[in-house]
């Protein structure tokens, strides 16, 4: 009886040590076991549009989540800048907020829309004008008279009864947003009148610091993304769409920049100053690191669009861009 128990007892212990060692041997084998390697790698150099810098970062910054190898170098300078940037060789990519010159092409120019937004006329709060003014709203050729005729030198020549002279600002860089501006009365950046300030975030604050003063703005820097609300000090100036002197519901849409974007969207805002913005490159990128970057933004990227203020492409247009990296 002592014999069987014993030999019960040495089986029983060999069978534990030999489900002891599959575990272990197991768990060596999962240890050991190669996780997928990510193998891109490189460094990305960005300049150009305000209008793109900051939905750019964003996308940059997510997709080195995704791919840790991958370097970003990311500057704003203006869409001129980066265009040259980049038909130049200086940057792989040129952040374009405008039009694309047909002498731009020849050079080599090759463009993906990644997003859209539009540009937008502002104005001080403190005008003692401002309730007459929001009210009213602008009309198209009021605009051109300000901005480019300069017949409209008074802010009660426009909306109110306070005389008040009308200081201009616009941008001393080559801008995506003056560029567009200036389409809108069917010109060329140099057309505008006014005092040259360099950059979105200088134009703002110009026209934040002067209760007279009337300029214009990407959306990114007239709105807060964290209330949805336009910034304190300076603010959109509606536009009259139809020019019948007064701001229809169907035009009030200032108020939040999601409500903005959404008139952007639905057409309800002019197309110019509305537009496209883009991905420069000179001629069609090969490199595989910025195509999977741009990849990356038309699909996954396109969740942070609207978060940020810009306007999402619709899924045949974003499929019309895929193409171009195929």
């Amino acid at each position: 009886m002592k014999k069987i128990l014993f030999k019960q007892q040495t089986l029983i212990t060999a069978i534990a040590a030999i489900s002891v060692l599959i575990v272990a041997s197991s768990f060596i084998k999962r240890s050991d076991a190669k996780l997928p390697v990510d193998d891109l790698e490189g460094t990305i150099s960005i300049s150009g549009a305000f209008a793109l810098y900051p939905i750019t970062v964003k996308w940059a910054d997510e997709f080195k989540k995704l791919h840790p190898n991958v370097k970003f170098n990311i500057s704003a300078g203006g869409a001129g800048k980066g265009i040259t940037d980049a038909l130049s060789g200086l940057v792989d990519i040129g952040l374009a907020s405008r039009d694309i010159d047909p002498s731009e092409v020849k050079k080599g120019a090759y463009t993906v829309y990644v997003t859209k937004d539009a540009v937008v006329p502002t104005f001080n709060t403190g005008n003692p004008n401002a309730v007459a003014l929001l009210a009213k709203g602008v009309k198209r050729i009021q605009f051109l008279d300000i901005f480019v005729n300069g017949g409209i030198k008074n802010w009660n020549q426009v909306a109110g009864k306070v005389s008040v002279p009308i200081h201009i600002y616009t941008r001393s860089d080559a801008a995506g947003a003056g560029e567009t501006w200036a389409k809108y009365f069917g010109k060329k950046q140099e057309d505008l009148l006014g005092i040259g300030v360099f950059g979105d975030p200088g134009l703002a604050q110009a026209v934040k610091k002067d209760p007279t003063a009337i300029g214009y703005n990407n959306l990114a820097y007239l709105y807060d993304l964290k209330t949805r609300k336009q910034v304190a000090g300076v603010h959109a100036l509606p536009i009259d769409v139809n020019g019948n002197g007064k701001i229809d519901a169907d035009e009030n849409f200032y108020g939040t920049i999601d409500e903005l974007t959404n008139a952007i969207a639905e057409g309800r805002y002019p197309s110019p100053p509305a537009r496209n913005l883009g991905f420069l490159f000179k001629g069609k990128p090969k490199k595989k690191e910025l195509i999977e970057f741009v990849k990356y933004v038309l699909t996954t990227g396109q969740k942070f669009v609207d978060e940020n203020g810009y306007i999402a492409l619709s899924k045949t247009k974003i499929q019309e861009e895929l193409k171009k990296v195929d």
